[in-house]
């Protein structure tokens, strides 16, 4: 990592691709030490869980106490993302870990674990990334959520339900038509336009919509 011409994700992804190869026979046990090390001795947080992501019993291995573990100290937009998008939310979607387990990140007082709740709600959702769609568990964080105006977690409020407009709009409207007094501004406008466009953001028909 230190020796890459250019430091970027795109270099550190491609490094850790070729270590994942390499691990891929080791233990479940020798990957997440392997992970432990890169994430609290230098700090790569993103390689960390894409590795453990990548190893199919490492991963397995992923509970509640090793979740949290791993996500102490997540304290901004890109290290909550990486914590939910790549080893929370696959973790809840495929049981690893209960769904009392997001709602209680979604009630703490830390402002970057709720927005963790509502980020890994995207697992469920986001086909590319094996969601089906899970309309119950989505809305049951969202809900927890509704009435919080700190920008982080409304934006990833807005994400949440972008994301299951897919499978169920009708579920996304009523939603919205529940909470309409509560949410945020900025919730109500993206979502009304992704349920009307498509789009998060219309600014013309080459516009397309980005994540929260």
């Amino acid at each position: 990592m230190c020796h890459l011409p250019v430091r970027n994700t795109p270099g550190e992804r491609a490094v850790r691709r070729k270590y994942s190869r390499g691990l891929k026979k080791a233990s479940a046990s020798f990957a997440l030490e392997v992970a432990g090390e890169l994430l609290w001795k230098y700090g790569y947080r993103s390689v960390s869980y894409e590795l453990i992501a990548a190893h199919r019993a490492a991963f397995g291995c992923l509970d509640e106490a090793l979740l949290e573990e791993l996500g102490w100290g997540i304290d901004s937009w890109w290290s909550v993302d990486s914590f939910a998008r790549t080893l929370a939310g696959p973790a809840w979607r495929d049981g690893l870990v209960p769904d009392a387990l997001i709602q209680r990140w979604a009630n703490s007082p830390d402002r970057w674990w709720r927005r963790a709740a509502l980020v890994s709600t995207v697992a469920l959702n986001v086909r590319s990334r094996g969601g089906r769609g899970d309309v119950p568990r989505t809305l049951a964080v969202c809900r927890l959520l509704a009435a919080d105006h700190d920008d982080m977690v409304a934006k990833a409020l807005s994400w949440a339900l972008r994301e299951l407009v897919v499978h169920d709009p009708e579920a996304v409207r009523g939603f919205l038509r529940e909470h309409e007094r509560v949410v945020a501004a900025l919730v109500r406008r993206e979502v009304n336009n992704k349920l009307t466009t498509g789009l998060k953001n219309p600014k013309g028909k080459g516009a397309k919509s980005k994540d929260g």
